[in-house]
């Protein structure tokens, strides 16, 4: 019986080979969550800053408080309020990945991870372009569904070199992110939604899928 299994135990272990070299498994379910957190501080900070209600939830009185300059003093704090936020995520982002690669004594920082780096960063930087172009235009009701759009878009640019739960995450990002470019005046509430909850949530379920396994054994990809 055992002599059976020992073709079937080596056809995984050269799966589960295979899998390592071609996807990034080193990514913390931990980094989502700490993002998550960070990106609801940051939320509830613009939120309180710029005193939203109620009274800005339909175009008509979003895009009065444009015009009136309503929201122009606040301009130099939200963008120090998005640069802490990211600075806080990816460091934390980082710190957790190299924690997980270092136990599992893989590579941080190979051909996988690079390839995975560079899908990301094109519409990253793209949807940030374009962020700034909204913002020239006075078109801030368009800047918080177009962040959500095109943070899918990458994440799911960049899913096919890690895990697939990141794909799932990309689809929801862009939803949210289409649903809130109907529903303007909620941008900072569906932005909260998807780079809070959704961070957290997704964080969590690969925390538990893949790292809390790890006495086990790797799961399956």
């Amino acid at each position: 019986m055992e002599k059976n299994q020992e073709p079937i135990q080596q056809l995984n272990e050269i799966r589960s080979l295979m899998e390592r070299s071609s996807r990034f498994i080193s990514l913390s379910g931990l980094s989502g969550v700490s993002a998550g957190i960070i990106a609801l501080i940051g939320a509830a900070a613009a939120y309180f800053y710029l005193d939203l209600g109620w009274r800005y939830t339909d175009l008509d009185a979003y895009s009065s408080a444009i015009n009136a300059n309503r929201f122009d003093h606040a301009y130099l704090f939200l963008i120090t309020d998005a640069l802490v936020v990211l600075l806080l995520a990816l460091s934390a982002g980082i710190y957790f990945t190299t924690r997980k690669a270092r136990r599992k004594g893989l590579k941080v920082w190979d051909h996988v991870a690079r390839r995975m780096v560079i899908n990301l960063m094109i519409p990253l930087i793209t949807g940030g372009l374009f962020c700034i172009i909204l913002l020239y235009h006075r078109l801030v009701f368009l800047v918080a569904p177009a962040t959500l759009i095109f943070y899918g878009l990458a994440l799911i640019n960049a899913s096919k070199y890690t895990f697939h739960e990141i794909r799932v995450l990309g689809l929801s990002e862009i939803i949210l992110g289409l649903i809130a470019s109907w529903l303007v005046g909620y941008g900072l509430i569906f932005w909260a939604v998807g780079f809070g909850i959704l961070h957290i949530f997704y964080g969590l379920m690969m925390y538990y899928r893949y790292e809390t396994s790890d006495i086990s054994g790797d799961p399956k990809l």
